[in-house]
């Protein structure tokens, strides 16, 4: 027995193969569904205080640096 794959999808409750390839009538066929691929997306947490009274220890203090500073 020889095995030939073809790829099609499901169009209106039948299968159309792809390339428009016709099979003989009553030809024996086996179809092989694929799991449908999951995409998983990253899920970014963002941190939150246990006490929101600390707020205050977090802030953050911006100095600006001249363009022509020398390092």
């Amino acid at each position: 027995m020889s095995i030939e794959t073809y790829e099609g999808v499901v169009e209106h409750g039948q299968i159309k193969l792809k390339n428009g390839l016709r099979l003989r009538e009553r030809t024996t066929v086996y179809v092989v569904v694929p799991e449908p691929q999951t995409v998983v997306r990253p899920t970014v947490h963002t941190p939150r205080l246990a006490n929101p009274q600390q707020a205050d220890d977090f802030k953050m203090e911006i100095i600006e640096v001249s363009p022509d500073a020398k390092l």
